[in-house]
């Protein structure tokens, strides 16, 4: 007569695809006025960033006259800043793309629709950033075709928090 081991069951743990990290932070208060550097931000929920132009309810940005809740903050790849320069000649700093967050090892384009964690702040993807010819009379670069496809990501703060330079940035 045999006897049947039976062997434990496996377990299977979802490995994440991706893990990022903060590079650089920026906000500005008004539209116009260069991208002020920090090492953290204060997210609100529902919101946006405090300080920053486009803080629902406090709006002084240049699209303001345009409130959108799935613009509370806007991310931006580091990987396009060096793509900008390698492909087209153009160098332009973290300071100068006037999102919020620059990221690096985060595929932005592929997020539309999904939630993620940046730092201990959740957001949800609603929509791609598309290039502007403001952005073009602000820094007198031609970034806007360069940048097509590649301008960024526009999110909503589902739980706000502090976010630091140097923070992870996963999948929810």
């Amino acid at each position: 007569m045999s006897t049947v081991v039976s062997q434990p069951a496996q377990e299977h743990r979802v490995v994440p695809a991706w893990t990022g990290v903060i590079r650089h932070l920026h906000i500005t208060p008004r539209a116009f006025l260069p991208m002020e550097s920090f090492q953290e931000l204060t997210l609100v929920a529902g919101k946006g960033i405090v300080g920053d132009r486009y803080l629902l309810g406090h709006e002084q940005g240049f699209y303001s006259h345009k409130p959108e809740e799935g613009r509370q903050i806007t991310l931006f790849e580091i990987e396009t800043l060096e793509a900008l320069q390698r492909d087209a000649g153009i160098e332009m700093l973290p300071q100068e793309h006037r999102r919020n967050v620059t990221v690096q090892g985060v595929p932005l384009n592929h997020l539309v629709g999904r939630r993620f964690w940046l730092g201990g702040a959740l957001l949800e993807a609603t929509r791609l950033s598309t290039p502007c010819r403001h952005i073009e009379e602000i820094l007198d670069k031609a970034v806007f075709d360069p940048m097509i496809n590649r301008a960024g990501l526009n999110c909503r703060i589902l739980q706000g928090g502090t976010i630091r330079v140097g923070d992870i940035v996963r999948e929810a």
